[in-house]
């Protein structure tokens, strides 16, 4: 049983914030990461920096080129989390798109991600008609494959792509990017319901939550809060990001 697996058999809030992996500065992962653990995260997502992000908003976006533009690459994000898992034992999930990885071919990507100590991997591009291959290799080496649905998905695809996931899977709460307002609650709160009906495995939601309010409020319908654009946001211009990232997961998870 991998990190993700136990931390979801609990039922209680969970928080997960966002991270773009080498922003603001390349070697700001570790320490990011490690913090945010300290803080109170109950996961953590670590993104990929990619080129062309499509489900990124216009924060996550700025925040992957600076990323790339410091020179982060697949490779030194491995060596990245393979420091962090000294330090922390927190779930952690890769989020990225399929490119990189289909380049560096999914047995090589999956091999350095058990060697890290990857939990899951979370890839919002990788339609259901094409993830069996991948997931089914992912789960073989205890790796989670974290599938996305949306408010558009049917009942019966948010069952198959549940039951391909098998641990966990991503609920985006609104049509958009990464960043956008939020729905009506009421629209919202039928949405999650038809996901937990339909779904064989816990979810998580993640797009347009930016308070300690939102976090709750979706911890009542879900099963974990992932805050991304608010948390980058937050750290741009700070002249200690690491600390400012670490009282906003203290805020979020409502702790004085």
């Amino acid at each position: 049983m991998n990190r993700i697996q136990k931390l979801f058999i609990e039922p209680k809030d969970k928080l997960i914030p966002f991270l773009t992996a080498g922003y603001p500065e390349l070697d700001s992962t570790v320490e990011l990461v490690c913090h945010a653990a300290d803080a109170g995260a109950d996961m953590i997502e670590i993104g990929i920096p990619f080129s062309d992000p499509q489900a990124d908003g216009p924060v996550i976006q700025s925040s992957s080129k600076q990323a790339l533009d410091n020179g982060m690459t697949l490779n030194i994000i491995f060596e990245q989390v393979t420091q962090i898992r000294k330090r922390t034992d927190v779930p952690l999930a890769l989020m990225g798109y399929y490119n990189p990885i289909l380049r560096m071919g999914h047995k090589t990507f999956l091999n350095h991600c058990v060697s890290a100590g990857v939990d899951g991997l979370i890839l919002p591009d990788l339609p259901l008609e094409e993830a069996t291959p991948f997931c089914e290799l992912a789960k073989d080496k205890n790796i989670s494959p974290i599938l996305l649905v949306a408010p558009n998905t049917p009942d019966e695809r948010i069952r198959k792509i549940s039951e391909l996931a098998g641990d966990l899977i991503y609920a985006v709460s609104i049509l958009g990017i990464t960043g956008n307002d939020l729905a009506s609650k009421e629209a919202l709160a039928n949405y999650l319901n038809h996901v937990r009906k339909n779904s064989a495995t816990p979810f998580i939601v993640g797009f347009g939550i930016s308070t300690c309010e939102d976090v709750v409020w979706f911890n009542e319908h879900s099963d974990g809060a992932v805050v991304g654009s608010a948390i980058i946001k937050n750290m741009n211009g700070k002249t200690n990001p690491i600390n400012a990232t670490k009282l906003l997961i203290r805020k979020l998870k409502g702790i004085k």
